[in-house]
């Protein structure tokens, strides 16, 4: 081998090493590149709209609560003033006594939490069932089915508002706990949501229980719903808060004043009470939702995005 040869190999060899050792080059196809970002004024800027994005989105959602929390706290007089005060000058919770005794709220709380408890048992024991049959027991024409009880979410609660109230009154279930947990009883979103959870869960879990002697509602109580907390937990939200804020379903099936609903039982009474005793009135009415709230939270975001992503 000649010299040249020898040299001109060298120089191949080199070139490649360069080329071997050049970074990679990432393009970053975003409003700030991450040089900028990086800066000092970049990260002061970064944490300044973030900031500010984020109290900004808290006050938009926390604020009517907090101006309920207060307005309840204020005098008749202190509410109608204008402008309007942020803070209470000399709060006090005699409006919460005085709409607790005036609103009956007790009853109210009673009936509306026994209409919940028992909507909640009945839409567990359908769209559980429901979802369960479509995703593991795969029917005949499951597809044509779900797509049907999907397609009942495009059509607006009130179109299908007389037809269910004259069924209701034909079946004589008005003032009556059935004309409430009836129509709560089935839910196409809730159905859907199940069975995409349900169809996350390993194949292999549903065929060794069945291998062990396991029927469909043995696997369903033993397999299926231990590993389903989340999903649960977010349709048991769903339907303990619909219960809750639904009023005008109650307001046509409840008319006797015993067995109201908490969010009719509060209209109706409202015009005869001062606006903030409506306040407090209003006040203890959402305490057992955000209870509700606090009790699942943790299964809210679980439940939703379990079953997106399969690996």
């Amino acid at each position: 081998m000649t010299a040249r040869s020898m040299g001109a190999r060298t120089v191949v060899g080199r070139r490649r090493a360069k080329r071997r050792a050049k970074p990679i080059e990432t393009q970053f196809r975003t409003i700030i590149s991450p040089l900028q970002l990086n800066s000092v004024w970049g990260r002061r800027v970064y944490w300044a709209v973030l900031v500010t994005v984020v109290v900004g989105f808290t006050l938009i959602f926390v604020f009517p609560l907090y101006w309920m929390i207060t307005g309840a706290m204020k005098t008749g007089e202190e509410i109608a003033q204008m402008p309007p005060t942020l803070f209470p000058a000399n709060p006090t919770l005699d409006a919460y006594v005085e709409a607790w005794d005036l609103f009956d709220l007790g009853t109210l709380l009673r009936n509306t939490a026994y209409y919940s408890l028992g909507g909640w048992l009945f839409c567990m024991a359908v769209d559980v069932s429901a979802a369960y049959a479509l995703s593991k027991l795969r029917p005949m024409f499951g597809n044509v089915i779900l797509g049907a009880m999907l397609a009942t979410l495009m059509i607006p609660a009130m179109v299908v508002l007389i037809p269910l109230y004259v069924t209701v009154v034909d079946l004589g279930l008005l003032n009556n706990p059935w004309g409430l947990w009836f129509p709560a009883a089935a839910n196409g979103f809730n159905i859907f949501l199940l069975k995409r959870f349900f169809d996350s869960i390993p194949r292999e879990l549903i065929e060794a229980a069945r291998i062990d002697g396991a029927g469909a509602l043995r696997v369903l109580w033993s397999v299926v719903l231990p590993v389903s907390r989340p999903i649960l937990g977010v349709v048991s939200i769903f339907t303990i808060v619909t219960s809750f804020k639904d009023f005008v379903w109650p307001l046509l099936v409840m008319t006797d004043s015993d067995r109201m609903t908490l969010s009719v039982g509060l209209s109706q009474t409202a015009g005869m009470v001062s606006q903030n005793a409506i306040m407090g009135g209003l006040v203890v009415a959402s305490i057992p939702t955000i209870i509700v709230f606090f009790i699942f939270q943790r299964h809210i975001m679980a439940g939703l995005t379990a079953g997106s992503i399969k690996g």
